[in-house]
This record gives structure tokens, C-alpha cells and sequence, in this order.
């Protein structure tokens, strides 16, 4: 993995009550992160040609709305165990996004044997990513980072790894903190990280608890890994390839920016990290295939737009409608060449960890 320069975090041996959800979380979804129904309008985060923004959309605006828990049908699955590779490393699972959620996550990589009752890495030499998104609209994204990092140590020490990809809300994470009010050009009139935050689900306990380790953590995370044949990267979009050529390029490419600590060069990054749709309906599975030719790989995986909204259903937030999506794994699209791993946590969805590859 890239890493930038400067000293690795220290990360600290921690217990499970380091990371359960506190008092303040026991609502399904505190209230900072509710937001009024869905407007009638084309979605905000349409996929985008070239620079253009979509109708009616700035990163400044919610990007998704957030549906209380209860809306959709819970399924719990439990995938049939599969060998480890034929080269002798550990089986390979990933995470959607978590956007927070705790509890959830914790429940998700216990029922697939990674950790122990008491939260510590179980899978011996399994090889686990995390495909970005750890914070905002849930109740303890660092929480999450903790627990991520702490994995991670523990992981290395047996002999497999737990690592983790950029999402676009740990870009938005970094900017509000480093940037706060600081004006950018958005691209649509003046904007800040700040608003976009909070705008976008950022948990003011959060910024609270943010501390330079986890600064350091998210600024030196990977965009775009290939394994076994996936080429991993958290947003469904071809913006990656503005970055560079090679899935290393793009990597330093990144890495550099946020270095350089240019609040307009940080804010374009995350613009564009931000767009998504690029592998649904017509012109989908030759966008992936872009992607493919370029960074190697048979197939994308990827979070950041949940399947709800790639299927083109959502639930409703009064609760009333019981025919809301039921997600019961990733959803495979674009001639079967994309894998989609946003289950949807934060409008009552599913959590997903899931090993690859998957059983068609």
C-alpha cells in the first residue's frame, strides 16, 4: 500500500467496549442524520460526462437521503465457506460501506468467523478490505476507524491483513477538518468542506473525537487495489482514471494531493470521488470495462451507491410502505462485470461482508 511520508500511526491494543456504540446512539438514526422525504427530482448523484455536473447537484447538497430503520426487511445471510487461494494466502472478503454503524459491523464480521465474541481478528491469514466510508450519518464512525485499525494490527499478526480503501466521505472528513470554512471553488459558487460535512451526514461527535492518528490513517489509505481478480475501489465512477494510468499512479497521484493540502485541489478530488452511477444502464459495462483494460482485473467491486438506489427503489421514511428494497447480498450488474457492496446501512439495509468470488 502507498504510504505517505512521515511517521506510521501508533495504534493501540484496545477492548470492545472501545467500540460500542455509546448512550447517545441507541436511536436508529440520531437526528442530525434525518432528512425531509426524497424530493421528486432526478437523483443528486447521477453520473456525470467529463466536468459537467449533474441537474441540479454540488457535493454542498445531501448526496443521499437517509430512511429511518425499520423500512426494509433485515435478511441475515451466512455465505457457504470457500477454500483460500490456490497460492496459499487466506481467503479474500470485503466490506461495504459502514458509514458509522457500529454495532452493525461488528455483528456482520462475526457471522462471517473474521472476529471473536470479543471483537479480535479470528481469521487467521483470511485477507480483508474495507472499501471505504467509515463515517458520517451513522453514530460512531470513529468508532469504526478504531476498530479498523486495530484489526489491521492484529490481522498482520496472524499472518493475514485487514486494509482499507479511500472513500469519498473520508475525503470529506479530512477537508472539514483541515479546510473547516476555508471557501473552495465547487464548481457551482462557493463552498466549503465544512457545510458539505454536515450537509452530507457528518456526526459533530465525530469531529469531537477525531485525532491526528486517524488523520494520518485516512490520508495515506489506497483509492484502488486489484486482488484475485477484482479491482477493488469504493466509487462506481471512471474518475479514477484522471489520476493516472496504472493503479499505482493513481495511488501516489492521491496520496500527493492530500500532502500538498491545497484546499481547491482536495475539494476537485473530492468532487469527482463523488460521482457515481457510471456502470448502470446503457454505456454501464463499457465503463467498467474502461476501467479494466486500464488497471487489470475480470471485475469491479465497489461501494458508494447503495442498491437501493442502483435497482431504482427506495423505501419510504414514514415507514408505510413495506414493499421497500430487501437486500439480501451485492448486487451484480453491468453484464456481470460490476459487483455492487453498498447494502445500504444508513436506509435500513444490510451491512454486507462478503467473501469472494461470489457463487453466480
Amino acid at each position: 500500500m502507498t504510504q505517505g511520508a512521515g511517521q506510521e500511526p501508533v495504534v493501540r491494543t484496545a477492548t470492545l467496549r472501545d467500540f460500542r456504540v455509546p448512550p447517545y446512539a441507541q436511536t436508529p438514526v440520531p437526528p442530525q442524520a434525518q432528512v425531509a422525504p426524497p424530493s421528486p427530482v432526478p437523483h443528486p448523484g447521477n453520473a456525470v460526462v467529463g466536468d459537467e455536473q449533474p441537474e441540479g447537484y454540488t457535493p454542498t447538497e445531501r448526496d443521499l437521503p437517509v430512511i429511518r430503520r425499520g423500512d426494509t426487511v433485515q435478511v441475515q445471510t451466512v455465505a457457504e465457506p470457500r477454500p483460500a487461494s490456490d497460492d496459499g494466502r487466506g481467503p479474500l472478503f470485503v466490506v461495504g460501506d459502514v458509514h458509522g454503524y457500529l454495532d452493525e459491523l461488528l455483528a456482520a464480521l462475526g457471522e462471517q468467523g473474521l472476529i471473536d465474541t470479543d471483537g479480535n481478528w479470528a481469521a487467521g491469514n483470511a485477507r480483508l478490505w474495507f472499501l471505504g466510508d467509515f463515517t458520517d450519518r451513522g453514530p460512531d464512525g470513529i468508532g469504526v476507524i478504531d476498530l479498523v485499525m486495530r484489526l489491521s494490527a492484529e490481522a498482520a499478526a496472524a499472518g493475514g491483513y485487514c486494509k482499507a480503501l479511500m472513500g469519498n466521505h473520508e475525503l470529506l472528513l479530512i477537508g472539514a477538518k483541515r479546510f473547516a470554512d476555508t471557501p473552495v471553488n465547487s464548481g457551482a459558487g462557493t463552498a466549503t468542506f465544512q457545510a458539505a460535512w454536515l450537509l452530507n451526514g457528518g456526526q459533530k461527535t465525530d469531529m469531537e473525537r477525531l485525532q491526528d492518528v486517524h488523520l494520518q490513517w485516512m490520508s495515506r489509505l489506497d483509492a484502488v487495489v486489484e486482488e484475485d481478480g477484482h479491482l477493488l475501489m469504493h466509487s462506481d465512477t471512471t474518475a479514477y482514471l484522471d489520476y493516472g494510468s496504472t493503479i499505482e499512479d493513481v495511488n501516489d497521484t492521491i496520496t500527493a494531493i492530500l500532502t500538498r493540502n491545497d484546499a481547491d485541489e482536495c475539494w476537485d478530488l473530492f468532487r469527482k470521488l463523488t460521482k457515481r452511477f457510471a456502470f448502470r444502464d446503457e454505456g454501464g459495462s463499457q465503463a467498467v470495462r474502461e476501467l479494466l483494460t486500464t488497471y487489470g482485473g475480470q471485475r469491479v467491486v465497489h461501494g458508494h451507491s447503495p442498491i437501493p438506489y442502483l435497482l431504482g427503489e427506495v423505501g419510504t421514511e414514514e415507514g408505510e410502505d413495506s414493499s421497500g428494497p430487501v437486500i439480501n447480498g451485492p448486487h451484480v450488474y453491468a453484464d456481470g462485470l460490476a459487483i455492487a457492496m453498498d447494502g445500504g446501512v444508513t436506509m435500513a439495509g444490510k451491512l454486507l461482508v462478503v467473501q469472494l468470488p461470489l457463487h453466480d
